[in-house]
């Protein structure tokens, strides 16, 4: 029991032993590495000298940038640049063929063009409902409607117009301006009076040449 007591003693001594000298070796690093970092400064200063800091004097105050003027009148051009393209006053009746049904095809264009259209060979891309519109609205509509559809490389659209029975005398007042809007945009090649199923006497299907 005795000699047990004296292995235990021996082994709790070594043990305190190990300890001290990591804590020894710990500490000699510490202190080695502050001698290295003393070292380094006195070498920068040697090296750059005696070092003052400026004397701060009054700064510049930099105004922030304006901010972008809103475009308020390219906007107002561009409306009367729609404006003016397309005409109320504007004569139709010699332009459109009036055969089986409505149609318009510009100088240049075949007659195969318009029935193709009407039998429902190019796909309708895109449409605009223009019906319930006042008539200036509708006409900015129609104007822009075209140029986002060229600009984004459509070919064929659809044009919903109403079959006016809700106008005065019944009479289809934004019918007749439509198709004469359409002629004269000149990336309108050509149109026709849409199938049954597509709209019938309230809706036209228009081809648009290609390009931006």
């Amino acid at each position: 029991m005795k000699a047990k007591s004296l292995q235990d003693l021996g082994q709790f001594q070594r043990k305190i032993a190990d300890e001290r000298a990591q804590a020894q070796a710990r500490e000699a690093e510490r202190v080695a590495a502050e001698k290295r970092l003393r070292a380094e400064q006195n070498l920068f200063e040697r090296a750059v000298g005696a070092v003052k800091p400026l004397p701060s004097g009054p700064r510049a105050r930099l105004n922030p940038p304006p901010a972008a003027p809103i475009p308020v009148q390219q906007q107002l051009d561009e409306q009367a640049v729609l404006r003016e393209a397309i005409s109320d006053e504007f004569d139709v009746s010699t332009l459109l063929d009036t055969d089986d049904a409505l149609s318009f095809r510009r100088p240049g264009i075949g007659r195969d063009v318009t029935h193709k259209l009407r039998g429902g060979q190019w796909s309708i891309q895109r449409e605009i409902d223009l019906h319930g519109l006042r008539s200036d609205d509708a006409r900015e509509a129609l104007g822009a409607f075209l140029r986002d559809m060229r600009k984004q490389g459509m070919r064929c659209v659809r044009v919903v117009h109403g079959k006016g029975l809700g106008s005065p005398g019944k009479m289809p007042v934004l019918k007749s301006k439509v198709q004469g809007w359409l002629i004269q945009k000149q990336e309108v090649l050509a149109f026709v009076q849409a199938k049954p199923a597509q709209g019938g006497a309230g809706a036209l299907v228009v081809l648009l040449s290609s390009g931006g």
